[in-house]
């Protein structure tokens, strides 16, 4: 198991190299989900370490760096090491990365309500009146990409056919492409495909 987590770590490097080529501006990486974390602790464990060792790779090759998901839910010494790589390259120009750790669609939802709701209460305002005006850009700018645009395209690999909670919010109206191939094997030509084919749909925004 250990061995094919570090097969697909190995393949992130190439990967960014291909979305820079193709002029993709912002790409996100779902490294590890919530349900994950149920997993035998020691696979964890280990996966957890494969996972830092490529966004610290990540981070040495310059590149802006933004780790989304619940930190709280991982081992202290994980979490600071990954805020740690992240502040390194924050506000780099050039290819946005966002790496998904600890991340699950429905948890991201109920942190921006949690953190609006904070922030409202802060302010003064009674549960009443933040129920009365709140909207959808109140939560979108509490999620963990604030700021950033949804997603035009998602890939999934593995030949599996399922959101399985990834990015519930934000992919609304983005297409999706499955391949068959598993990520760590994963080409360059599986990812032209996969543009060519999104480049020949006709987006219509919900419209």
């Amino acid at each position: 198991v250990a061995h094919g987590h570090r097969r697909g770590a190995d393949k992130i490097s190439e990967l960014l190299h291909w979305c820079e080529d193709a002029g993709v501006e912002v790409v996100t990486l779902w490294m590890l989900s919530t349900d994950n974390l149920d997993r035998d602790p020691a696979e964890v464990g280990e996966l957890l370490e494969i996972i830092a060792g490529a966004v610290d790779s990540i981070a040495a090759s310059g590149r802006c760096l933004r780790v989304m998901g619940a930190l709280d839910l991982l081992p202290e010494p994980v979490a600071a090491r990954l805020r740690a790589a992240e502040r390194r390259v924050q506000g780099r120009p050039g290819l946005q990365v966002n790496v998904a750790i600890g991340y699950g669609g429905r948890h991201e939802i109920t942190d921006a309500v949690r953190a609006l709701l904070r922030e409202r209460a802060a302010a003064g305002q009674s549960i009443e009146e933040v129920a009365a005006e709140i909207g959808v850009d109140d939560i979108t700018d509490h999620l963990y990409t604030r700021g950033q645009p949804d997603p035009d395209l998602v890939i999934r690999t593995s030949g599996e056919q399922r959101l399985s909670g990834f990015l519930l919010w934000q992919s609304v109206h983005s297409e999706y492409y499955f391949c068959e191939v598993y990520w760590p094997d994963f080409r360059r030509v599986d990812f032209l495909r996969a543009l060519r084919d999104y480049a020949q749909r006709e987006r219509r925004l919900g419209r």
